[in-house]
Parts: structure tokens; sequence; C-alpha cells
């Protein structure tokens, strides 16, 4: 054990934190699966549900271990040519995509041979944050020309949300916001930025009134859910995700300050996704009000940790994918917390590391893989400066040695040893 904690580079406190999540996400899963496990005419038996995120979780750690171990601007360059992967993906997603799990938030593809289903926008966030984060690196020592950026950041940036847009708008939402602020912090002129924004609102007012002219259209399906999202949020009106926030608002005032105990929930039974889009309001309802601002805390510091990560990063482009890979986490897991307790509509947000589901923690892992390979790196140059520092020491020790060496030979010398040494007698002819 002490082996393979000795192998794990990096951020200690980022490796923590992350540990201690997935390690708590086990009850909560293990108990709220239960409804999914008699969905169906089941058995009622939970055990493979647990089994089953149990290999999310490892094979989660075995790919933060794997891509913490490569250069983290290798990335820098993959991101690029990823793109026209993740275009692809989209489209095939958007054509032939399925549903699974009742999870109607967003497309699915099913890998074949291997019964896996893959959710493409969790890699698209992925990739796009990378390229964006390539972008400002590259053009920071340069004023930024706003036609070539939109050419070369926006174009790609827009092609890739408008192929999520028809099928999950909370994560292009998410995706957008995220990058917006990257720019920000990337020093990309503000003024863009306004004009960036105010087309991307003008284009979904646009997506949305083509919807209203073409109902029946496969494409704009979704359009009419999220209408109803925010009618519902905002008035009385009953609906299936208004069921589902109740529930949630129940298990919540169940849970009171110390909960009910591990595997006692109630609401679990009701709530149709309970294991992921609300197992927030499951961990409160069995761990109570110290349970929820416990799992809180531990992103708040996983934040921290991002953010001294960035600090210590010693590139431009380490700085930015730090921000660009981490803070979306954070914020993806404040959206799911907010709609557990309504204070946002519904969106389909998942709880990172902790709600179950193989492609949102295989894809978290991939992004705190990339983000600790940055704080790796940071440590591998502060361990080859003390080293640096250290063989400088030492050689001038032995300088010093060699010199004092020197001195007492030279004092011991007599009048005589002196005028006997042949060496003298070479130097005075």
């Amino acid at each position: 054990m002490k082996q393979l904690i000795g192998n794990l580079k990096g951020d200690k406190g980022i490796w923590s934190f992350v540990a201690l999540l997935a390690l708590f996400s086990f009850m909560p899963v293990f108990s709220a699966s239960s409804n999914l496990a008699y969905i169906g005419h089941g058995t009622g038996n939970t055990l493979g549900y647990l089994l089953k995120h149990l290999g999310h979780i490892l094979f989660g750690f075995l790919i933060i271990f794997l891509v913490h171990n490569v250069p983290y601007l290798y990335f820098r360059s993959i991101s690029k040519w990823l793109l026209p992967l993740v275009w692809a993906v989209l489209a095939l997603a958007m054509i032939k995509g399925t549903i699974v799990g009742g999870a109607n938030a967003s497309r699915w593809i099913q890998i074949p041979f291997v019964g896996i289903s893959f959710q493409p926008s969790t890699f698209a966030a992925l990739v796009l944050f990378v390229f964006v984060a390539r972008y400002l690196s590259k053009t920071r020592e340069h004023p930024i020309d706003f036609v070539e950026s939109l050419k070369e950041l926006w174009l790609p940036v827009f092609i890739t949300l408008i192929l999520i847009l028809p099928s999950n708008f909370s994560t292009t939402a998410l995706i957008f916001s995220m990058i917006v602020m990257l720019t920000f912090i990337g020093k990309y002129p503000v003024k863009y930025i306004g004009i960036i924004v105010g087309s991307g609102i003008l284009f979904l007012m646009f997506f949305i009134l083509v919807s209203k002219a073409f109902p029946d259209a496969k494409m704009f399906s979704r359009v009419r859910t999220w209408e109803s999202r925010i009618e519902n949020f905002s008035t009385d009106k009953p609906d299936e995700d208004d069921y589902q926030i109740e529930k949630a608002k129940i298990a919540i005032a169940s849970g009171m300050i110390y909960g009910l105990g591990p595997g006692k929930s109630i609401q679990k039974n009701f709530l149709p996704q309970s294991s992921s889009d609300f197992i927030f309001a499951i961990i409160i309802e069995e761990y109570g009000l110290i349970g929820g601002l416990g799992v809180l805390s531990l992103y708040l510091l996983l934040l921290f940790r991002f953010v001294i990560a960035s600090h210590k990063a010693n590139t431009l482009f380490g700085k930015l994918v730090v921000i660009g890979l981490g803070f979306p986490m954070i914020f993806q897991a404040m959206i799911n917390m907010a709609v557990a307790v309504e204070l946002l509509p519904v969106t389909g947000q998942t709880l990172p590391l902790i709600s179950s589901g193989g492609t949102s923690i295989w894809m978290t892992c991939i992004a705190l893989g990339i983000i600790i390979g940055v704080t790796k790196k940071e440590e591998e140059i502060t361990q080859e400066l003390k080293n640096a520092a250290k063989r400088e020491e030492a050689l001038q020790k032995l300088i010093d040695r060699e010199l004092e060496d020197e001195d007492n030979v030279e004092e011991g010398y007599s009048i005589e040893d002196k005028a006997s040494n042949p060496m003298n007698a070479v130097l005075n002819k």
C-alpha cells in the first residue's frame, strides 16, 4: 500500500478529496439504487448496482493514474485533433442516440459488442475546455484579432455547442458559461466576450423560434421539455419534474440535522433518479444536514486545491487547463445540489464522483488526471530545482575543502622543502 501511494504523484490534497468523495459514494448509491432494482419486476437486490458502481470507480481511478503520468502539454495538441472526432460522435448521437435508464435529458450512444452506453456531450466538454485553454495560452503574447479568433476559437466552439444543444440544453449552457469564464480569466478582451455572449443569446432565440415553426421535427423535440421545466419552476403547474422535486424536498425535510441513518431513506423508493440526478436529496435524508454540508465542504476544498494548483502551475496553459477542467466540475456539483433544493429547475446534471453512471465518472476522472498531471509537473520542477541547489551546495563545499587543503599544505611546507621542490627549480629557471 505504501508503495502504491508512493507512486501517486501530484497534489496529495486533490488525491485525498477525490478518494473521500468516491468512498462516500458507495453508501448512498447502494441505498438509492433500490428503486432501480425493482423496476421491470426485478428482485430488489441492489448488490449488483453496488458492484457496478465499484467497477466504475476502480476503472475511474485507473484512468486518473494513467492520465496523470502523461505530460499534460501533450493534451494541448491532442485537443485540436480530437475536435473533428467529437463532432462526428455528436452528430451520430443526434441521429441515432438512445435513451438510457430513463434519463431523457441527454442522448447516448451504445458502443457495439461491449454493451457500454456513452454520453458524448461530456467528452465533448472535456476536449473543448482543453482546446480553449490551448488557444488562450498560444495567443497571450500577441494582441488578439477578433476576426481571426472567430475562425480559430469561436467557430469550433459554436459547432460543438450546436451539436449538443438540441438534446441537452443544460449541458450546453454549462459549457458555454464555463468557456466565457475561461476566456475572461485568460485575458480575452471583454468587449469581444460581450459580442460573443450576445450572439449566443440571439442564436438561442432563433433556435427556439425555428422550433416553434417546425414543432414535429425530431431535433426540436427537447425544446418543449425546456419550456415546461422553466414554466413549472416558476408556477405551480403539476408535472413529472415537480413530482421529483416534491419527493426530493420531502427527503431533505425528513433528514433534519442527523438524518434517518444509512440505508433508511424512504423517498428513494419514489424518486426515479434517486441514484443519479437526485442523489443529494437521498444523502441529506440519510445523513442529515451534517452529511449534506460535509459533501458540500469536500467540493469546496477540492475547488480550493484547484485554485492553488492553478496558481502554482509553471505555464499559462497549465493554469488555464486546471481552471477550465476543475471549475466546471465544482459548478456542476453546485447545480445538482441547487436542483435538489429547488433553487434551479431540473437540469439532469449529476453529482460528480458520487452519482452512479460510468460516463460521468470516467470523464470526471480524465479531467482530474490532467489536473493532477499539471501539479505533478510542478512538483518535478520544484524537485529538480532542489536537487540542483543541493548539487551546487555540495560542489561549493568540495571546492572550499580543496582550497582549505591547499592552504594547509602550503602552510606546512618548510623553506628547505620549498627549495628542494623540483617544481620550484623548474619555475626558477
